[in-house]
C-alpha cells in the first residue's frame, strides 16, 4: 500500500508532509519521489488516480513537481467482459438490450477505471455512446474513501502540519467529488448545463444526454464521430482550423468562468475531439469547477490584467482572492515586486512560449510562498487553464492566450453587465432611483439651510460611565430583591408544616405573613420595572 511505501507515522507526525513540500523544488519532474508518488497511486486503483487527479489541482498544496506529476496521471484499464455490461444495462433500464437498442457494440470505445464506453444505435436510428460503470467498483471506491477518512482524522489529532493544510476538509471536498463522479445522472446534468451555455459557439459541441436512457450507472448520450486531439499527426493538423478553434475554445473558456460560474474544469487533450466535421467536441464532465459570483469580477480583473501585463494591477487582484495564514511570511510590497518579475518574464516570451496556465500557476505558488492562501477555485482554474494551454498548442503553435484574452476582455465585460441586468434587479434599481429622485430636493434644501444659518452639528456617541454604572446597579438590586422574594416564598412554604395555635384561616400565621410580605415586595418589584422601562429614553431613529 501506498502507507507502507512512505510510512504511515512519517504521515501521520507531519514528517512525510513537510518532506514533500520541502525535497520536491529540487527534484525534477520525471525523476525522484514525484514520478514515484504517481505512479504508486496508478497501481493502487481508481480512488487513488482521482485522488492523485484532484490534488494536482491544488498547487495550494503541493510544490510543482508533484502538480506536473499527478496532472499526468492516466485512468486507462482493462476493459470488464461483455456479459456484464448486459446484465448492469438490462438492470439500470428495465428493459432487454436487443428491445432497447437497435444495435449495441461489443467492443468497447474506451474503457477507464471508474467504466467504459460503448457505440450503440436507439430504436428510432440515433446513434449514441453508452457509458457503463464498472460492476462493484461503487462499493470498492466508498471502502477506500472510508479508509482515506479514517486516516484524515487520525494525522489531525496527531500532527500540526495536517492540522495546518486541514487534512480532514480535503478528504471530504474528495468525497462529494468522487460520489458525484460515481452519479451518472448528475454528470448528465453536467452536459446538458455546458451543452446550453455553449450553444452560441457554432465550432464547440457537448454531447446531450439522452435522460430516458440514463441512471445512476448507466449514461446514454449523443455519439461524437471523431478522433482524440492526441492522435492528431502533423498532416492531419493542416486539415482543420486550427487557429479559429484555438480562438473559440478559449473564449467558450472564459465564459463558463466569468459569465457562467460553471466549467469544464479537466480539458486535457485527451477530453477534447476533432470531429468529423473539423469541429471540436468537449466530453468527459465527471470534473466540473463552479466559482462563486462574487469572485468572478476579480477572476475578470486578474486574468485581464495578466493579459496586458500589468504586475501591480495582478498583484491587487491577487491579495483580494486571498487570505493571509501567515503574518510572518506576508511581505506585500515583496509580493508585489515577486509578481511584477513574473508578469515582466513572461512579457518577454515569444508566442511559442508564453502559458496563460502556467503564469496563473506560477502567481498562485508566489502568493502561497508569501503567507497566503488562495482560495481552490482559483487553483482548480489555473490547472483548467494550463490543460487549455495544451489544447491549444495542439490545434495551433502560434496561438497566443494572452493576444487572445485581451481582444476577449470587452465581450467579457458586456457579457458580464447584461447578466447583471436580470428583471428583478432592474426593477429594485428603478424603485431605489425612484425613490431617490423624490427625496432628493427636500434632502439638498434642509442641508443647504442647515449650512446658511451655521446650524451644522456633529453629534458623537461615547459610553456614558455614570448612567452605565447605574444601570448595573439596578440590575444588581433587582437580582437581590428577587431572591430575597424567593426566600420568603421558601421559608412560607417549610412554616406550612410547622404545627401552632396562632393561625388565619386555617393556616400557620407566620407563614401567611412571610407569603404576603413576598407577594407585596413582587408586586412592588414588577411596578418598578414596568415604570422604570416606560421612563427610560428610546433610541433615535438615524
Amino acid at each position: 500500500m501506498l502507507l507502507a511505501k512512505y510510512g504511515r507515522g512519517d504521515l501521520v507526525s507531519g514528517a512525510g508532509l513537510d518532506d514533500v513540500a520541502r525535497d520536491a523544488p529540487h527534484e525534477e519532474v520525471g525523476t525522484g519521489k514525484p514520478e514515484q508518488l504517481a505512479a504508486h497511486l496508478e497501481r493502487l486503483g481508481p480512488t487513488y488516480i482521482k485522488l492523485g487527479q484532484l490534488l494536482s489541482t491544488r498547487a495550494d498544496l503541493l510544490p510543482p513537481p508533484y502538480i506536473a506529476a499527478l496532472s499526468r496521471l492516466q485512468d486507462d484499464v482493462e476493459p470488464f467482459g461483455f456479459a456484464e455490461v448486459e446484465e448492469i444495462v438490462e438492470a439500470e433500464l428495465g428493459v432487454r438490450l436487443s428491445r432497447g437498442f437497435r444495435d449495441f457494440d461489443n467492443v468497447p470505445l474506451a474503457s477507464a477505471s471508474l467504466g467504459q464506453v460503448h457505440r450503440a444505435v436507439l430504436r428510432d436510428g440515433r446513434p449514441v455512446a453508452v457509458k457503463v460503470q464498472r460492476p462493484g467498483i461503487r462499493d470498492g471506491v466508498l471502502a477506500d474513501l472510508d479508509a482515506f477518512r479514517e486516516l484524515a482524522e487520525f494525522a489531525d489529532s496527531h500532527s500540526t502540519t495536517a492540522r495546518r493544510l486541514d487534512l480532514a476538509a480535503i478528504v471530504d471536498q474528495f468525497h462529494k467529488s468522487m460520489l458525484r463522479e460515481l452519479d451518472y445522472v448528475e454528470e448528465a446534468r453536467n452536459l446538458d448545463t455546458l451543452a446550453t451555455n455553449l450553444s452560441a459557439f457554432n465550432r464547440i459541441h457537448v454531447p446531450r444526454p439522452v435522460m430516458d436512457y440514463t441512471t445512476t450507472r448507466v449514461l446514454t448520450m449523443d455519439f461524437v464521430g471523431g478522433r482524440k486531439l492526441t492522435s492528431l499527426g502533423p498532416l492531419a493538423q493542416l486539415e482543420v482550423d486550427g487557429a479559429e478553434l484555438a480562438e473559440q475554445l478559449l473564449a467558450a473558456y472564459l465564459q463558463q468562468i466569468l459569465i457562467d460560474g460553471f466549467f469544464h474544469a479537466d480539458p486535457h487533450p485527451g477530453n477534447v475531439f476533432i470531429t468529423d466535421g473539423g469541429d471540436l467536441a468537449l466530453i468527459d464532465l465527471g470534473m466540473v469547477g463552479r466559482v462563486p459570483a462574487g469572485m468572478q469580477d476579480h477572476l475578470v480583473k486578474l486574468l485581464i490584467a495578466i493579459g496586458e501585463g500589468r504586475g501591480d494591477e495582478v498583484a491587487g487582484a491577487l491579495l483580494t482572492l486571498t487570505t493571509p495564514v501567515d503574518d510572518e511570511a506576508m511581505d506585500e510590497g515583496r509580493f508585489r515586486r515577486l509578481v511584477g518579475d513574473v508578469i515582466t518574464e513572461q512579457q518577454g516570451l515569444v508566442l511559442s512560449q508564453v502559458k496563460a496556465g502556467a503564469v496563473l500557476v506560477e502567481l498562485t505558488r508566489a502568493a502561497i510562498d508569501n503567507g497566503l492562501r488562495p482560495p481552490p477555485e482559483l487553483s482548480m482554474l489555473g490547472r483548467a487553464l494550463l490543460a487549455l494551454d495544451e489544447v491549444s498548442r495542439n490545434l495551433d503553435p502560434s496561438f497566443d492566450p494572452n493576444e487572445a484574452i485581451r481582444r476577449q476582455a470587452g465581450e467579457i465585460l458586456r457579457k458580464r453587465m447584461t447578466g447583471t441586468t436580470s428583471q428583478g434587479n432592474v426593477f429594485s434599481a428603478v424603485l431605489e432611483a425612484k425613490e431617490f429622485v423624490e427625496h432628493f430636493p427636500g434632502r439638498v434644501n434642509r442641508v443647504m439651510d442647515t449650512l446658511a444659518q451655521g446650524e451644522v452639528k456633529l453629534n458623537v456617541r461615547g459610553i456614558d460611565q455614570p448612567e452605565l454604572m447605574k444601570s448595573i446597579r439596578q440590575a444588581a438590586n433587582r437580582l437581590t430583591a428577587g431572591v430575597v422574594i424567593a426566600a420568603l416564598i421558601i421559608g412560607a412554604a417549610m412554616l406550612m408544616r410547622v404545627p401552632t395555635s396562632h393561625t388565619i384561616l386555617g393556616y400557620p400565621a407566620l407563614a401567611i405573613f412571610c407569603f404576603l410580605v413576598a407577594a407585596g415586595f413582587g408586586v412592588f418589584l414588577l411596578a418598578r420595572i414596568w415604570l422604570g422601562d416606560r421612563r427610560a429614553p428610546r433610541p433615535r431613529r438615524r
